[in-house]
């Protein structure tokens, strides 16, 4: 959890005057109480009515709230175009969660700032996509997330089909593209796979845990190598 997000949180839980000990908000968040008392330290000096001490524990006086959401006139256009665009490129999960954090973010925007969004005319049409590639581009993203190996059945550029094991590390788009950046178990090396050429993907039943030489962070260092190479 990222620490902005982890302050939010605390603040949530601290709301309606209940007496929170640093204990609790550890156990709820997951880290250590040495953590939770820096950060309560760190609100405290941002003027977040937080009462209370180490040992006792924490509450937050009635009235507060934490203040709207405040966009300039660009970021709002990045985050109206960028939803557009994963609405047009993007797996359907991915699309659906684009538009949804897009309602929220509007409904916390100040009434000066929410005409604006409405006024981006920026749009992205994708005629290639299908339901198929939506949905393919929504399971290898979740196999990315749960370190989870696949079984797929993939056509090379000369329509050659072999089955392979993979783990799945990441995503690239390319422009009208999707590719997989994967550790190839058949190859013993890393490979790309484009999604419109897997004909078939199965859960290879288990999941992986990084190994030295065969994570994103080695497959870029090996990508960068190639470059400087050349």
């Amino acid at each position: 959890m990222r620490r902005a997000d982890r302050l939010f949180q605390i603040v949530q839980f601290l709301r309606g005057g209940r007496l929170v000990t640093a204990a609790m908000l550890a156990a709820r968040l997951e880290v250590s109480e040495r953590t939770i008392y820096r950060d309560i330290a760190d609100l405290q000096a941002s003027g977040v009515p937080i009462d209370g001490e180490a040992g006792v524990g924490y509450l937050m006086r009635d009235g507060y709230d934490l203040p709207p959401l405040m966009f300039s006139r660009d970021e709002i256009v990045a985050l109206v175009a960028g939803a557009r665009l994963i609405r047009a490129w993007g797996g359907a999960a991915m699309a659906r969660a684009a538009e949804e954090a897009l309602v929220k973010i509007e409904t916390v925007l100040p009434e000066s700032k929410k005409t604006r969004t409405g006024k981006v005319e920026i749009h992205a049409i994708a005629p290639e996509m299908t339901a198929e590639i939506r949905a393919r581009i929504d399971v290898m993203e979740q196999a990315v997330d749960a370190k989870r190996r696949l079984r797929i059945a993939y056509a090379d550029a000369e329509g050659h089909t072999s089955k392979r094991v993979i783990r799945p590390l990441g995503l690239w788009f390319w422009g009208k593209v999707w590719t997989l950046v994967a550790w190839c178990e058949l190859r013993d090396d890393f490979r790309m796979f484009r999604l419109d050429r897997i004909a078939d993907i199965s859960n290879a039943g288990d999941t992986f845990r990084d190994e030295r030489g065969k994570t994103l962070a080695d497959f870029y260092r090996a990508m960068e190598q190639q470059d400087a190479d050349h």
